[in-house]
């Protein structure tokens, strides 16, 4: 198990955050936020896929006044993102927000984040300083160029403003479009403070490209026990960055869940392993909150030897295939019955654990 950067706790809602608590899945809505009725729907639909915080625009008072109303309908925290407008965020405090993402550098001047931080401190709100390689000073990138000192110090530079205010519920985020140049920056920062990151790479792509970025920039991180919090950005339907944000913890041993491990085709393959590992993962969507794997092997090769781990399995034969258990071999039968055979095992199994 990776050992985790120790940092301080904070809590959005009921959600614990930094120190010894399981790294949380974020998401943002994509719906305008004054729709209370569209974003409480798809919320939902989020939070049904695993996400466990949510976040959304606040662009305009309407849309902070609506938290209030999304608040009364949804199961998860709700963090209002704030740009430019400090009356905003106090809006969105007083409609029962969560938490604040803001940038200070863009929020207005130190009066008005001192009027800002005394409704945070009334009201317990955590406020996350999300930097982006964008969202950096003129004078610190005439300083330091675009680079990962450069977010760094833009980050620590809010995180005084807001400790001089003796204000320390603070959650950080230096994210870039670039990979490397994000792995560079929160080693750097995690050298500086304890307080929670929440990681991510911003603007990161399409599902495909996205989906890459994310997982050696965010992955590469986790494994180094750096970061309590993860969003995946992605240009697509947000449910997806919530499934492959899953998918990123399950890998690393940060999650218990389903996992489906497959071989990848080859000239000895006799089944349809492309077609037979997509039906395997849709059938078994219902239960990605068991911790069981199970594994889709193309032949006898890469069969209950290479999968010997895992709870489950197939392995295909011309015409025929093998259901494996725990790498023994428990039945064979005809290639069109391999899906609902293994189904038929798992889902015993399963029943008969919980009953």
């Amino acid at each position: 198990m990776v050992k985790r950067r120790k940092t301080k706790v904070l809590s959005v809602g009921d959600v614990k955050i930094g120190g010894n608590s399981p790294i949380s899945i974020q998401s943002m809505c994509s719906t305008k936020t004054s729709n209370i009725k569209e974003t409480v729907e798809q919320i939902i639909v989020l939070c049904n896929a695993g996400c466990e915080i949510i976040r959304v625009a606040v662009p305009d008072i309407k849309s902070a006044k609506a938290i209030n109303e999304i608040k009364k309908e949804i199961p998860i925290p709700l963090i209002a993102d704030v740009h430019f407008d400090y009356k905003l965020a106090i809006e969105s405090i007083k409609n029962r927000a969560d938490g604040l993402r803001i940038n200070p550098g863009n929020i207005g001047s130190k009066d008005k984040i001192k009027k800002l931080i005394k409704y945070a401190k009334e009201f317990q709100i955590p406020i996350r300083i999300g930097v982006n390689s964008g969202s950096v000073s003129y004078d610190i990138i005439k300083k330091y160029g675009k680079t990962a000192t450069g977010l760094v110090e833009s980050a620590m530079e809010h995180v005084k403003l807001l400790e001089d205010l003796n204000f320390t519920k603070i959650k950080i985020s230096v994210k870039s479009s670039s990979v490397p140049l994000t792995i560079q920056a929160y080693r750097l920062l995690a050298k500086k403070n304890d307080y929670p990151f929440h990681l991510g790479v911003t603007e990161s792509g399409t599902e495909f490209s996205g989906t890459i970025k994310s997982s050696i920039g965010i992955g590469t991180l986790i494994s180094e026990g750096i970061g309590d919090t993860i969003r995946v950005s992605l240009t697509e339907d947000p449910v997806r960055e919530v499934l492959v944000a899953k998918s990123i913890l399950n890998s690393l041993d940060q999650r218990k869940g389903l996992e489906i491990i497959s071989c990848p085709t080859c000239g000895r393959t006799e089944i349809p392993l492309i077609t037979l590992t997509k039906e395997v993962e849709k059938r078994l969507s219902f239960y990605e909150d068991q911790d069981i794997t199970v594994a889709v092997m193309g032949c006898a090769v890469n069969g209950p030897g290479e999968a010997e781990d895992a709870d489950y399995g197939i392995a295909g034969g011309k015409n025929e295939g093998l259901i494996f258990k725990k790498g023994k071999i428990i039945k064979k039968v005809p290639a069109s019955k391999l899906v609902e055979a293994l189904l038929e095992i798992i889902e015993k199994d399963l029943y008969d654990y919980h009953i």
